[in-house]
């Protein structure tokens, strides 16, 4: 499959990504990610082995875009999870103290 990625055309298969990754070991996951055979890498990563580029110039979407065409699972940012209540300025004050306050 012909890809652009940081202005530079690509011819990318999934069992040359697969070759490529091979013996790599995966950085820490932070952000988005891809799953290449059994390992979960860095997108940032996986598009730097790929291209021999620097990471500065290309963007996680240009990899992930291509990765997903290419079939293979990936993933977004994490969510944060929602707090579900949130203390106002006085409860939090209130418990700073050791004055429970119910508003």
């Amino acid at each position: 499959m012909r890809c652009v990625i940081a202005r530079f055309p690509f011819d990318l298969t999934k069992s040359g990504v697969l070759e490529s990754m091979k013996g790599i070991k995966p950085e820490q996951v932070v952000g988005e990610s891809v799953i290449i055979g059994r390992r979960t890498y860095p997108v940032k990563q996986v598009g730097q082995v790929i291209t021999r580029q620097d990471r500065r110039d290309f963007s996680a979407g240009e990899v992930l875009r291509a990765m997903t065409q290419l079939g293979f699972t990936c993933r977004g940012l994490p969510r944060a999870a929602v707090p579900t209540h949130v203390p106002s300025p006085l409860q939090q004050a209130s418990a700073m103290l050791g004055i429970p306050v119910t508003v």
